[in-house]
């Protein structure tokens, strides 16, 4: 009796474990890598647009089957943007801005760390590689001064500033444009480049009598090189790949440094943490550290310098100039301390000027 009831019992049992084993493999391999290939891309990108548009268009065009959305946006905003949706990103990747804003995210955990086999592609590692590899560089620029040629034609005896001191003498009452740290990274490497060069008390006291000199503040870092390429005010402090940017565009612009020093920025990449789209993501992180990839900056109007092996600077000049060391590390770990006293005790970030 025993017997039949175990034959009668064992096919029973078989037809069981063949349905629960089927349902384990209803997806095989081949579905789960298919499902895993992301056709879509979202790019935070910090540069100038017509950079952002070049950088989409030629990544789609070696990736055909990826489409890219991108949206441009200040670093000091994209880092903004970032902590409000750490619960929710929206962005796979940030691309571009100064690498104190992704050592400040780096800290607050928002970026994901990525060992990208082109990371070997680096010129210097120790400057322009997170240890950790939560960022990595991908180009540089120094910071300028901007100074509209007409306005020098109108104002016999004033010659474009050649030192930092220049700017917050009389004769350029109302007359500087920069933009605000809150939202640039332009703004916010003049900002910590001055605290470096003067030391953080006569730094501030430095920069509370040059925005007395400010005609306004900008919300992006490249925009004060426009407007005074339009006439509105005399000098504007900007990156002086922008400044060329606009001089090829036809602005009387004159482009001069500061002779005691001049701070500079490492343009960063990061993927984000929780990305959605992080295989294209990866895939656009190694494109953008391949030599032929930072080549096209100046296709699309941008001057900066490369950061990678075998990749040339179109503008090499613009390197050539007294720069300080600069304390990346500091300044990105300082930074939201730095811009809150600046927006507290120096200039609001109210009526930024787009």
């Amino acid at each position: 009796m025993h017997s039949r009831l175990r034959w009668l019992i064992a096919p029973l049992l078989l037809i069981v474990f063949l349905f629960t084993a089927c349902q384990g493999v209803m997806v095989t391999p081949a579905d789960q890598q298919q499902e895993e290939v992301s056709t879509e891309l979202n790019v935070l990108c910090t540069p100038q647009v017509e950079w952002c548009e070049g950088m989409k268009a030629e990544f789609e065009k070696a990736n055909p089957d990826i489409t890219v959305n991108f949206v441009r946006m200040s670093s000091g905003e994209s880092l903004t943007r970032l902590r409000n949706e750490r619960d929710n990103p929206q962005f796979d990747i940030w691309w571009g801005g100064p690498i104190d804003s992704f050592v400040a995210a780096k800290q607050e955990g928002l970026l994901e760390a990525y060992d990208a086999p082109n990371m070997a592609n680096i010129k210097n590692p120790d400057l322009m590689l997170d240890p950790d590899h939560y960022w990595v560089g991908i180009y540089v620029g120094s910071l300028g001064f901007a100074t509209n040629e007409d306005w020098l034609e109108e104002n016999p005896g004033v010659e474009a500033p050649t030192s930092w001191d220049d700017l917050i003498q009389p004769e350029f009452e109302g007359q500087i444009m920069v933009a605000h740290p809150s939202s640039s990274g332009t703004s916010y490497t003049h900002l910590c480049t001055v605290l470096q060069l003067m030391g953080e008390e006569e730094g501030w006291e430095y920069d509370r009598q040059l925005a007395q000199n400010v005609l306004q503040f900008t919300k992006s870092g490249a925009a004060p090189a426009k407007f005074v390429g339009q006439g509105e005010a005399a000098v504007g402090i900007v990156f002086s790949h922008d400044i060329v940017a606009e001089q090829e565009a036809g602005s009387p612009l004159v482009l001069t440094f500061p002779q005691e020093g001049t701070g500079y920025e490492i343009g960063g990449m990061g993927l984000i943490k929780g990305a959605e789209h992080l295989d294209a993501a990866k895939k656009w992180f190694d494109w953008a550290l391949e030599p032929e990839t930072q080549g096209l900056g100046p296709k699309y109007d941008a001057f900066q310098a490369p950061t990678v092996e075998g990749a040339e600077a179109s503008r090499p000049e613009l390197l050539e100039v007294n720069l300080i060391d600069y304390d990346f590390l500091w300044c990105g770990e300082h930074k939201k301390e730095f811009v809150d006293k600046f927006t507290n005790e120096i200039a609001g970030a109210e009526n930024l000027k787009k």
